[in-house]
This record gives structure tokens, C-alpha cells and sequence, in this order.
């Protein structure tokens, strides 16, 4: 890693309306290395990396890069100048070929101005080769590769361009631990041929393996760039939320055999099965219970929810609630007998994006009081929302705020706010804390914790094996649609688990 600045980030300030987003930040990044950039939801780390992107103007500061002030106005100007992002969210055409999206809309023409194919797949060819899709044909549509393959093309895409400065936001949210592994040496494939990455996650342990040093955000500050071969998480974490950090999560109690002998069965799926999915999974669940639904990505979790809540057809199976069979299979018989889904795409799945945060906290809570008055008074639904705005401390500048300005942690409790309100008996999480920071995931824990003590029963999907330890009092082990055990917290470990979640049998 060399000793230079390639890029200088000097007193930028960013104001939105009621919000200061960032407030005199500064620091500089070395060439060639892996800069992460870490903070809690809100800390101004999207907003910074929209900068250099060129997506916002600063409201104040400059960027120094290379040795000049720069002030890129898009994103096309800061990828002339060798800036690139790469979104947590992919921007690539599905229905577009692998070598058309890696030079869209910068094709190669033939003299005669047509596209010429030839040059295109061999120039793709060099860039595929670069990022270790070797076996991947450039004339392969986007859509019949997977997300780790698509996050692989997005950094060809971004090295036509002869990019000398990477960012990247959140890029193993979608990944595998092997495609992540995969992704790592491609990561340090550039570095070493001088390429600069900026590199953000909420994965503190991925942070530690891949980068150099570390730059911490909080509330919009600046708090301090450490050196991560001399830095432990415990210390990192300290820094993003602003005092001692004390170690993982631990529930005031977890159902023991007495327990379980003494606790009423509120829900039960027998032998539900999903078109090539889900195959014959039957389980329990006990009033006041937190049951995990743990296994690889593939294995079954997700769909299991949808299923049994009835956003997905099931082929058979029986959902048996509080001793009524669940017979319609939709949505609104299963809200009906008190369930509740929080689903894994956040923004796609669980939010109106154009709606106020008050708006997407009350849409169910509203449609159940329709029914019964007719009529909705204004100030009863704004009084709901502010008791639950306040009772799961949603920051926002007002109820008013479009949902879609909120960080992801503050989205994901706005989502949670909506079903309690609902009072449901049993409430679904599927990936409750994907992408949101370390404070935040605890306060959901703590969320669960109270639910759970408050005769709440939970069903949790969550691809974190700490996160299933800690929180579950049974977790239900899946392997390719078929349940391959079911281990209580007292004998839950990484060991146990991942036995099961590979496919041996308890």
C-alpha cells in the first residue's frame, strides 16, 4: 500500500431540509488500499459516498483528487475522473447480455457504425478474466447468472472504465460465505494492481479480514480512521455508537423443558409443502416462544414464512392457529388470526417508498379499524404513530418524512411498528437486521426480547449464526426444503448448527 493521498476529504458538510447529513468531515485515503467506512445507520456513510460519486453536491468542503479539487456533478463525471460505485443494489439490464451491460451504452462500433460483436466479447472476455468469471460467456444473459456472478460483473463494468477509485456499498448483503471469500480475493487482486476501494458493510467481522484501515462515522462526524491490524471490533464498535461496547446480546430468559411442559401450542404446520422449495416441513410454536428458522441460503427459510402466511401458494400442508385451520392460503385470512410478516426485502417487500413514515407505519392498523368504524380520525392515527415512534425510538425528523429518507435500521422498526400496532399474536422476521448497524440490531433484539415476554410468539429467519444463538429459544434447522433438526438454545452452538445446516441429521 503506498504512502500517497489519491483522495482528500476536507471539511465537507452536506445540509437536507431539516437534516444535517454530514457536518465537517475529514479525512484522507491512501492509494491502493481498502478504506472501510463504518457507522450506524444515519451516520452520513451513503451520503458521503454520494458525493464522491457525484449523485449529491456538497453543501460546503472539497474533494481532493489525485492532487486537484474536484466537484463531479454525476456520476458520469466521476467515473471520466476514475471514481466509481458500485450500490448496494445492483444496476444491471437482466434481460441485457453480460458483455452489453459491462459496456452499456459505450459499445463498440465497426466502421460501418454498427456494434462490433467481435471486439466487444473479446474486450469483455479480458474483463471477465480480471474478475474471475473465466467460465462465464460475455453473451450470457444477466439474468441467468447469480448475485455473486452480477456483483462480479458490476466490477468489470466499473474497470472499463478504467476506474482508479472503487466504491462499494454493502456488497456481500446478497453473498454466500464462500462467494464472499470469492469476492475478498478479487478485492485484493485490484489492490495490488493499485486500485483504491472504499468499502462499506455492517459486517464488522468482514471488515477486519479485508481492509486496511478503518474511518468511523457518527451523527455526521467525523470520530477517527483506525489501523485495522491494531483494531479490535469491541473497539470499533465503541467509536460507531459512542460508548463501551460491551459484547453480544443475551435475552433476559429462554424457555427451558418446564417451560415447554407448561406452554401453550399457538401455532402448527404439518407437512407444508412448496412447488420445488419445501418438502413435508412440520414444527410448533409455543406462545411466547422466539423459534429460529436457520439454513444456508436455498434451504427453505424464506419460503416456509411466505407459505405459511400465505403470500406464496403452498401445495399442501395444513397452518393450524390457536386451534382454527388456515383454509383461504392469503394474506388477509392469516392478518385475520393475529399473524404478522416482516419480509426480507425491505424496500421491495415491506415499504411504500413515497409514503410518509406515518403512512407506512398505520396502512394495517387502518385497514382493521375501517372495518369496524368506517371512519378514520386524524388525530387517533397520529397519535398511534407518535406512541409507536416513541415506544421503538424511529429517528426521523417527523412522522411527515418520506419513509425512503429514513436510514435502513430506522425503515426496519417503522415496518415492526406497523404489525404491533396490528397487536398480532405471532409476528415473522425474516432478516429482521440485514443492513442496518450495530446499535440498531440491538435495539430489534431488545424489541424481540419484549415481545416474546409479553406472550408475542416469533418466528425469525436470520442468516447470522450468533444472531440465532443468542435470540432463539428453539431453532428449527433446514437443508434443501427438508427439516434436518431441531436444537434447544442450551445446546445451540456453531458446531451444532451448522452440522444441520449441511445437511447431516440430527
Amino acid at each position: 500500500m503506498s504512502e500517497k493521498i489519491i483522495c482528500s476529504i476536507s471539511h465537507i458538510t452536506k445540509e437536507f431540509p431539516g437534516v444535517k447529513a454530514l457536518d465537517d468531515v475529514n479525512f484522507d485515503v491512501r492509494e491502493g488500499e481498502i478504506h472501510a467506512i463504518v457507522g450506524e445507520n444515519g451516520a452520513g456513510k451513503s451520503t458521503l459516498m454520494n458525493i464522491l460519486s457525484g449523485v449529491y453536491k456538497p453543501t460546503s468542503g472539497k474533494i481532493i483528487f489525485d492532487g486537484k479539487e474536484v466537484s463531479p456533478n454525476a456520476p458520469v463525471e466521476a467515473s471520466a475522473l476514475g471514481i466509481a460505485m458500485i450500490h448496494q443494489e445492483l444496476s444491471l439490464s437482466h434481460t441485457l447480455s453480460v458483455a452489453e451491460n459491462i459496456f452499456q451504452a459505450r459499445q463498440p462500433k465497426s466502421k460501418l457504425g454498427l456494434i462490433d460483436k467481435k471486439k466487444l466479447y473479446a474486450d469483455s472476455r479480458a474483463l471477465l478474466d480480471q474478475v474471475g468469471l473465466r467460465d462465464v460467456d460475455p453473451s450470457t444473459l444477466v439474468r441467468d447468472i447469480n448475485a455473486s456472478q452480477q456483483q462480479q460483473v458490476e466490477i468489470a463494468k466499473a474497470l472499463s472504465q478504467n476506474t482508479r477509485f472503487l466504491i462499494m456499498d454493502e456488497p456481500t448483503s446478497a453473498l454466500t460465505p464462500n462467494e464472499t471469500h470469492i469476492l475478498f480475493d478479487i478485492m485484493r487482486n485490484l489492490k495490488a494492481k493499485g486500485i483504491t476501494m472504499l468499502y462499506i458493510s455492517h459486517k464488522l467481522d468482514e471488515i477486519m479480514n479485508v481492509s486496511d484501515r478503518i474511518t468511523v462515522l457518527r451523527d455526521g462526524h467525523y470520530i477517527d480512521t483506525l489501523v485495522t491490524a491494531e483494531t479490535q471490533i469491541s473497539d470499533m464498535i465503541s467509536l460507531m455508537v459512542g460508548r463501551e461496547y460491551s459484547g453480544g446480546y443475551t435475552r433476559a430468559h429462554y424457555m427451558n423443558e418446564e417451560d415447554y411442559a407448561k406452554a401453550k401450542p399457538i401455532m402448527e404446520v404439518k407437512n407444508l409443502n412448496v412447488k420445488n422449495k419445501v418438502h413435508d416441513v412440520s414444527f410448533t410454536l409455543y406462545e411466547g416462544e422466539v423459534l429460529g428458522l436457520a439454513g444456508l441460503v436455498g434451504a427453505g427459510r424464506t419460503e416456509v414464512l411466505q407459505a405459511v402466511f400465505g403470500a406464496d401458494p403452498r401445495i399442501s400442508g395444513q397452518v393450524i392457529v390457536d386451534g382454527k385451520e388456515l383454509t383461504r392460503n392469503n394474506t388477509r385470512e392469516a392478518i385475520e388470526h393475529g399473524l404478522g410478516l416482516v419480509p426480507e426485502g425491505r424496500k421491495t417487500q415491506g415499504l411504500y417508498l413515497k409514503f410518509s413514515v406515518e403512512q407506512n407505519m398505520t396502512i394495517v392498523w387502518l385497514n382493521a379499524l375501517l372495518k369496524k368504524l368506517g371512519l378514520i380520525r386524524a388525530g387517533k392515527e397520529r397519535e398511534n404513530a407518535q406512541t409507536y415512534r416513541e415506544r421503538l425510538r424511529v429517528k426521523t425528523p417527523s412522522l411527515e418524512q418520506q419513509i425512503v429518507n429514513l436510514s435502513g435500521g430506522n425503515q426496519q422498526k417503522t415496518i415492526i411498528a406497523r404489525w404491533l400496532m396490528n397487536e398480532p399474536k405471532i409476528l415473522f422476521l425474516d432478516e429482521p437486521t440485514q443492513g442496518i448497524d450495530v446499535g440498531a440490531k440491538n435495539e430489534i433484539y431488545e424489541i424481540i426480547d419484549q415481545l416474546a415476554a409479553s406472550g408475542v410468539s416469533v418466528v425469525m429467519v436470520s442468516s447470522e449464526m450468533q444472531e440465532n444463538i443468542s435470540l432463539c429459544d428453539r431453532i428449527v434447522v433446514l437443508y434443501e426444503g427438508h427439516i434436518t433438526g431441531t436444537i434447544c438454545h442450551d445446546q445451540a452452538n456453531e458446531k451444532s448448527v451448522m452440522a444441520l445446516m449441511s445437511g447431516q441429521k440430527q
